[in-house]
């Protein structure tokens, strides 16, 4: 089974500024951007811890809440765990991403790619979304050269 099987079309909408990237986004903004996606009909949705240390999750989970869940496709990624504690967000070392999500929720999150980091990720974004499933989950910034080991 290839990739494409799964994708319901061309298009997927990628939920990074749902996460305050760049900028501050009201709620009611963010709400809309997934709706209007919907109206235009996108089926992927594609989302991460790191967007925002959770927030695009939270978000995209909210917005899709009302919608049939076998109606869309779900991928989020592992690599990140954010955790209670705060931290803020501006002073981040992101390397190359640095102040990307500055706007974003103050949740620490750590670079953790172990086998028990990936499971609580999963189970931690599931939570976060509000849904019991994800179809796809992809292993986000793994690249040596991101994090410069």
């Amino acid at each position: 089974m290839g990739i494409k099987s799964l994708l319901p079309g061309p298009l997927g909408f990628g939920t990074a500024p749902l996460g305050n990237m760049f900028r501050a986004i009201p709620e009611e903004e963010a709400a809309a951007t997934v709706a209007a996606a919907w109206d235009q009909g996108i089926r992927y949705f594609d989302t991460a811890p790191f967007y925002g240390a959770g927030l695009s999750e939270i978000r995209l989970g909210e917005a899709l809440a009302g919608r049939p869940r076998d109606a869309y496709v779900l991928s989020t990624k592992v690599g990140r765990v954010i955790h209670d504690d705060v931290e803020d967000p501006a002073a981040r070392e992101l390397g190359e991403k640095g102040g990307l999500f500055e706007h974003g929720r103050p949740n620490r999150m750590t670079d953790d790619y172990t086998a028990d980091a990936t499971l609580r990720s999963v189970e931690d974004s599931l939570k976060r979304l509000g849904t019991d499933r994800l179809d796809i989950v992809w292993v986000h910034d793994i690249a040596q050269d991101f994090h410069g080991d």
